[in-house]
């Protein structure tokens, strides 16, 4: 082999090796998370401005997909999710909660209701609360994570907010909305608090 043919086939598996390594970290930066879990944790915020941008289907299902990952007391999985993105239908949300009016503005909303039918019976009926609540936070860690912004809108336990919400969204009798989650891209400004106390830290008792 001449040096001309030695070196064009050295040029070659250098130029093969380092496609190999390209598409390698290609691979892993497309597999790597946005964020580590704690940054998501500690960058979450109430996002109540967005962009003028629709919110995907496919990314509203990832959201709720994350809630349904939330502990559940028994796994009783007492929840159910309706994802509105329609201009109107989330006008009417906004209408209908007093504190609610971002989500006019919204891409999307998640409405996280409670569905008794698979509460527990007598004195431990309100876990359901508790289990929806881990979902909700699920949602808003996974809309941090995602690049979008939310809040949430407390609808129960208050009689009114709860009946103008479940006409809104046509909730079925025996369905619960806890909460509506207002969901969009971020116009900026809002930055995430740092709450952290160590007088709210006891060690081994009060």
């Amino acid at each position: 082999m001449t040096r001309k043919k030695i070196a064009a086939a050295a040029v070659a598996g250098l130029l093969g090796v380092s496609a190999v390594v390209s598409a390698q970290g290609e691979k892993q930066k497309a597999s790597a998370p946005a964020k580590d879990v704690m940054s998501v944790i500690f960058s979450r915020k109430s996002v109540r401005k967005y962009q003028d941008k629709p919110v995907s289907k496919a990314s509203l299902e990832l959201l709720m997909k994350a809630g349904m990952a939330a502990p559940t007391a028994a796994d009783k999985r007492p929840w159910a999710f309706v994802a509105v993105t329609d201009k109107k239908q989330l006008a009417a949300i906004a209408e209908a909660l007093p504190y609610g009016k971002m989500i006019g503005k919204a891409g999307a909303a998640i409405a996280v209701c409670g569905v008794e039918d698979r509460f527990f019976p007598g004195a431990e009926r309100e876990f359901w609360v508790q289990d929806l609540s881990a979902a909700s936070q699920n949602i808003l860690l996974a809309a941090e994570g995602e690049g979008l912004g939310a809040v949430w809108i407390g609808v129960y336990p208050d009689k009114a907010r709860t009946a103008a919400v479940s006409k809104v969204l046509g909730l079925p009798s025996g369905v619960i909305p806890l909460n509506v989650l207002s969901i969009g891209y971020p116009a900026g400004g809002e930055k995430p608090k740092n709450k952290f106390d160590p007088k709210n830290i006891h060690w081994e008792k009060w």
